[in-house]
């Protein structure tokens, strides 16, 4: 496994060019990024150029060299670059590492597209690693001032309410979590003559001021930001690596050749991403691969460069219709093939074939339930149920046809002899109609004796049978040793028969449609019943997820109230009120009509 990943993925290939100012998918790239089918761990780092965001992300490839470093003050790395490589820490998943063009470089003159890598590293990656050089003081803060510019980037979904409460609000439930690190970090982390910890450090620069000067809200918004919209902060702080003469040289240095505390340090920060970065997962739970991110990365690129927001909701329904429609054909394909093989036509009744129908099919709707999710209004199940009953109704065409076929070839083959002697008068003679009531009664019990004649056995007997009435009645008439009377009652009889094979034959055919409408309420039931165990997991997996959500917010409420900011502690109350609402409604929604 971890061979086939090296020879995917050798080099990182760049996933999102930024030519001209304009952000273009690179579609070899997409190509590449389809065949990894394992989940996906997605690491994505931002931060100003020139601070060796590069070098980490080398790092947590387990390499020296890959991501372009550079040693000028010129940006190398243009758009955004992809690297999948096996997960170290954890088997049958892909870590896939997503390094981007360096913020504020001055070549471009035009910020617009820092925002929106800004933005598209956080809808992709299930850690965002921040990078920055130096303490976190009020210039740091400055220039994390995309974090500010989130609601204006991004949308939860397609159609806000009109509060507008609701993208901050559930921005949280498909956030990455947040990572800082602090480059050539010089200061000692003591507050108050205490020795704090990094996350400590990062929590106090993460403190509002108290104050309502424009001043002031410059200092607490992209804290309050950071704060609301990722709630799991951890921040590492790194010594510089080497003397100055000597970091042009990175990528060629060995470890004993760099600071020793900033070998430990960045060991320590890969190993807590090895062991703590998430799989990538959409709202619903729904764990991404590399078609997935392929999908959602198309997806949000074309918003952008339409003059659109990115909209999580549109782009997992756009993943949706691809993924629901694949399913579809996956689980028909399911059938096909298992039909093909237990199906022999003709079946000795139709119960027999609809057994073998229901079975199959509801293994089909498996295959769909499994592979398929935000079927919205069920439409994808709605025509997974019209192909399954089509295919329903071809196989009981077919058996019918193969029945007929067979019958009639066996009928044509048994009675030959019959249509024979008639032609050449054997029973146009005195006692002739005993002989041929004896001859058809010997020839029919051949006939019901033959094996595998199927559904349509009595049916097709009786339609040549009828076929031969005309000729009966001739042999009947014509035969001198039988008196009137004994003609007579031998008509009667004939036509009682008929009449009792007819009524039977009516029989049977209500009785088949009968047996075709309980099926049709069976295959029914069946795809209600899995449907609702599986809109009942997902309920609770959005339930999980909204109470999670909720926590979070409760816990940043509980802070902001403790250091004494009202105004921000009611605006997130409302935000609360707001999803445990949702909460409500998502408890009512999950009914079946």
């Amino acid at each position: 496994m971890d061979m086939a990943s090296e020879i995917h993925m050798p080099d990182p290939v760049c996933l999102i060019e930024n030519i001209s100012g304009r952000l273009v998918v690179n579609q070899e790239a997409l190509k590449t990024l389809s065949t990894f089918t394992q989940p996906l761990v997605v690491v994505a780092i931002v931060g100003l150029y020139r601070t060796g965001k590069s070098y980490l992300m080398n790092k947590l490839a387990g390499k020296t060299k890959g991501f372009s470093l550079g040693s000028t003050v010129q940006s190398h790395t243009k758009g955004i670059w992809m690297w999948c490589v096996p997960h170290p820490e954890k088997p049958n998943h892909t870590l896939v590492l997503l390094d981007t063009e360096g913020l504020g470089d001055v070549e471009k003159g035009d910020n617009q597209n820092d925002s929106w890598i800004f933005a598209l590293a956080i809808l992709l990656s299930s850690t965002f690693v921040y990078n920055s050089m130096g303490t976190i003081n009020q210039q740091a803060m400055d220039q994390l001032h995309y974090v500010t510019e989130l609601t204006d980037r991004i949308r939860a979904k397609s159609s806000p309410e009109a509060d507008g409460l609701e993208n901050s609000a559930e921005f949280v439930s498909f956030f990455p979590d947040f990572v800082w690190t602090l480059r050539d970090f010089s200061l000692d982390l003591e507050a108050n003559g205490q020795s704090i910890s990094a996350d400590e450090y990062l929590e106090n620069s993460l403190k509002l001021k108290q104050g309502t000067s424009p001043k002031d809200k410059n200092f607490n918004l992209p804290r309050l930001c950071i704060r609301k919209f990722f709630p799991k902060k951890k921040c590492f702080i790194f010594d510089r690596p080497a003397h100055r003469r000597k970091l042009g040289q990175l990528e060629t240095l060995q470890d004993d050749e760099l600071d020793s505390e900033f070998v430990q340090q960045t060991a320590t920060f890969c190993s807590y991403i090895f062991h703590n970065s998430k799989i990538k997962t959409l709202p619903g739970g729904i764990q991404v691969n590399g078609p997935r991110l392929e999908s959602l990365v198309l997806t949000y690129v074309d918003a952008i460069s339409g003059g659109d927001l990115p909209c999580m909701e549109n782009a997992v329904l756009a993943l949706a219709q691809i993924e629901n429609s694949a399913a579809v054909k996956k689980a028909i394909a399911y059938y096909d093939q298992q039909m093909g093989e237990k199906v022999q036509l003709p079946t000795e009744t139709l119960q027999e074939l609809l057994d073998l129908h229901r079975d199959t099919e509801k293994e089909a709707i498996e295959v769909f339930i499994k592979n398929s999710f935000k079927d919205v209004d069920q439409l994808f199940q709605k025509e997974l149920a019209a192909q399954l009953e089509q295919k329903r109704d071809d196989f009981c065409q077919q058996n019918v046809q193969v029945s007929s076929d067979r019958c009639s070839a066996l009928l044509k083959e048994i009675f030959s002899p019959l249509e024979e002697s008639i032609k050449q008068g054997v029973y146009s003679k005195p006692g002739g109609y005993h002989l041929f009531i004896q001859t058809m009664q010997g020839l029919k019990k051949k006939y019901h004796q033959e094996p595998r004649k199927g559904i349509q056995s009595e049916e097709t007997l009786q339609a040549y049978l009828q076929s031969k009435e005309t000729v009966m009645d001739t042999i009947l008439r014509t035969d001198q040793t039988l008196t009137e009377k004994e003609k007579e009652i031998e008509v009667q009889r004939v036509k009682a028969e008929s009449a009792e094979a007819t009524a039977k034959m009516l029989e049977e055919i209500q009785k088949k449609n009968q047996q075709m409408m309980e099926e049709k309420e069976k295959s029914y039931q069946e795809h209600v019943k899995q449907l609702t165990e599986k809109m009942e997991k997902e309920r609770a997996q959005l339930m999980a997820e909204q109470e999670r959500v909720i926590n979070l917010k409760l816990q940043e409420q509980a802070l902001l109230l403790k250091e004494g900011f009202q105004k921000e502690s009611a605006q997130l109350h409302n935000e609360i009120q707001n999803l445990k609402n949702n909460v409500g409604r998502t408890k009512r929604r999950c009914i079946i009509s």
